[in-house]
């Protein structure tokens, strides 16, 4: 993803989420795809979208039994 991408998405998940401590980092050699992750800890990735000429972005967030615990 493009620099003004991910600043935009960062700002939108801080907002959202209500805490600076979320990140959006973009992936080297990937145009489509960045990494977020709240402080250290990697929590998904966000992937963008054209489907049918509209611009959208989906997060993918994978929860582990372990982590429930």
């Amino acid at each position: 993803m493009k620099p003004d991408e991910i600043r935009k998405l960062d700002a939108y998940l801080k907002r959202t989420f209500g805490t600076d401590t979320i990140a959006v980092r973009a992936l080297p050699k990937q145009n489509d795809t960045a990494e977020v992750y709240l402080g250290d800890e990697f929590i998904g990735t966000l992937t963008k979208d054209t489907e049918e000429g509209e611009l959208s972005y989906h997060m993918t967030m994978t929860i582990l039994d372990i982590d429930l615990e």
